[in-house]
């Protein structure tokens, strides 16, 4: 059985609380869990102390027998000193216009510099 340590959301509609459990990996994300370990609540400011709480005994103990976590639970991890904290993803860089509008956008510089 594959394990993974990962959220499973709950709350209101527009006021998300999630759980963060472990669960077999095929199981859908809100449905049957193995163990809840902790709560992520998002709505609450970033330095607010239960805007994350982890119990980091049994955090650890599923990491020890082979539970994954996912990113945002390997963030939280990380943050609490329970494993290393993961590199961050470089921001993928937006596309350029194509080749013709550059161009044409060039042209209209200069255009609009020589005018000035």
């Amino acid at each position: 059985m594959s394990l993974k340590i990962r959220l499973a959301r709950g709350g209101a509609k527009k006021r998300p609380f999630y759980s963060i459990v472990v669960s077999d990996s095929r199981s859908p994300r809100d449905g049957n869990f193995i163990e809840k370990i902790g709560t992520y609540n998002p709505m609450l400011p970033r330095d607010h102390a239960e805007r994350i709480t982890l119990k980091e005994e049994r955090a650890r103990h599923w990491l020890s027998v082979g539970a994954q976590p996912t990113d945002r639970v390997a963030l939280f991890l990380g943050r609490a000193n329970i494993i290393e904290l993961p590199k961050v993803r470089e921001t993928p860089k937006k596309s350029a216009p194509k080749a013709k509008a550059q161009e044409r956008a060039k042209l209209a510089a200069a255009a609009a510099g020589s005018e000035g």
